[in-house]
């Protein structure tokens, strides 16, 4: 059972040369999004969770992009993340959708780039904002 487990856990993961080779996904707000990685993860009081980090060039931060940005994260949830989780196998508790300018290490600061991420609750095929 461990080794089928283990088996399964590499599917999860997309690996960042794989997720690159992907196509570009306009955005509700024009830009063009391409996935960077996809990680799993568990925390604890959280269970598992689904990490989709995307990047798209042009993103832009503040205020005024707000709106914009929060639509576009819901827009991946629910159409990339969702249909891939079905797939993929067990249901996690929580989505997380990153999108940056460029593409940044996992759990790396650098001011000099945009980066927002929002959590979401699967839940009945739609993606509910939580906030942290």
């Amino acid at each position: 059972m461990r080794l089928a487990a283990g088996i399964c856990l590499a599917l999860h993961v997309l690996p960042p040369a794989a997720a690159a080779q992907e196509e570009a996904l306009r955005l509700p707000s024009g830009l063009d999004a391409r996935l960077q990685e996809m990680r799993t993860d568990r925390r604890m009081g959280s269970g598992l969770i689904y990490r989709f980090r995307f990047v798209a060039g042009g993103l832009e931060g503040g205020e005024a992009a707000f709106d914009r940005i929060t639509t576009d994260l819901h827009w991946l949830c629910a159409e990339y993340a969702l249909p891939r989780i079905a797939e993929i196998g067990p249901r996690p508790g929580r989505v997380v959708i990153s999108l940056a300018d460029r593409p940044v290490e996992f759990g790396i600061h650098d001011p000099e780039i945009v980066q927002v991420f929002e959590a979401f609750r699967p839940e009945d095929d739609t993606c509910h904002w939580e906030m942290f």
